[in-house]
């Protein structure tokens, strides 16, 4: 018997709604690695696949942001196990888009996989930190409590094609929004995996949607979204960003600007609280006297 056998190529697929689509355009694009060597054919999105995942994170949205942020980070480390058990796969991965050693890109992968339990355990936390109650004159209780922005969508930065999608899609789903993610154009291949393990682990369908493509091209109807309300524009260049902010100013969502990020760097808390609101509540004491509350 001969030992000759056809390689099995990986066909990767769009993540929308907790299923895996093709493109609805039918279009895909050639992936290639840093040497210029073929790797892969990605979807090419279209803008109804953008509208698709839109659709898909805002029913998600309610279910997700209303579990509490004990479970959201339960489920969060869930996703850490499972990147743990496919680092391998991974690793090869980062390696042929970014053009790294082996070890460099092992180094990189369990860097991501850190930031992922990071922030799983930010999740019960932040509040502490940006909510508590205030000073009033007046017979007040005055609390201040965070919220979710709503459905967010995600630019993936171009060059971190892995840990730079972790510390940008992780916040924002921690603290309760739903994602629409719009892979690095030039490698999407790490972010299409990542779909493949959100699908399999306790991520309910929706909360994150992966999209591969043209990113001037999936960007532009996602800022211009009225059930779209806030976008992170990590992976847009000065000029695509640009234009990304006057469409998203038509129903006034939130913009994180592109800044120059060192992912490697221990992030803070600022992503966390980009797309998050403050609701502040009011409620009388009753009468105060020298004895204290009336309650």
């Amino acid at each position: 018997m001969s030992d000759a056998r056809l390689s099995v190529f990986k066909t990767y697929k769009l993540y929308v709604g907790g299923k895996f689509p093709r493109s609805e355009s039918g279009r895909v694009y050639e992936v290639s690695d840093s040497k210029g060597k073929w790797l892969a054919n990605a979807p090419l999105s279209s803008r109804k696949d953008a509208r698709d995942a839109v659709v898909a994170a805002r029913k998600a949205f309610g279910g997700w942001s209303g579990a509490t942020a004990y479970n959201r980070g339960q489920v969060l480390y869930r996703v850490a196990e499972m990147l743990e058990g496919r680092r391998d796969q991974f690793a090869r991965e980062v390696a042929d888009a970014e053009g790294l050693s082996k070890s460099k890109a092992a180094a990189v992968v369990d860097a991501a996989i850190d930031r992922w339990v990071w922030y799983a355990g930010w999740t019960d936390k932040i509040a502490q930190v940006v909510g508590g109650g205030n000073p009033v004159a007046g017979p007040f209780f005055n609390l201040s409590s965070p919220e979710p922005t709503g459905v967010v969508a995600v630019l993936a930065p171009q060059e971190s094609s892995f840990l730079g999608l972790v510390s940008v899609l992780a916040p924002v789903i921690a603290t309760g929004n739903t994602a629409v993610v719009v892979a690095s154009e030039k490698s999407p291949l790490p972010a299409l995996s990542l779909a493949e393990v959100l699908a399999t682990s306790d991520v309910p369908g929706g909360v994150v949607n992966v999209l591969s493509g043209r990113t001037a091209e999936i960007a532009a109807p996602l800022a211009a979204h009225q059930d779209v309300n806030a976008i992170d524009l990590a992976g847009a260049d000065e000029v695509l960003a640009k234009e990304l902010e006057i469409a998203a100013a038509d129903n006034l969502k939130r913009v994180l600007r592109p800044q120059p990020v060192d992912y490697a760097e221990t992030p803070g808390t600022d992503r966390l609280t980009a797309f998050l609101e403050t609701k502040t509540v009011w409620h009388p004491t009753g009468s105060l006297g020298a004895s204290g509350s009336s309650y």
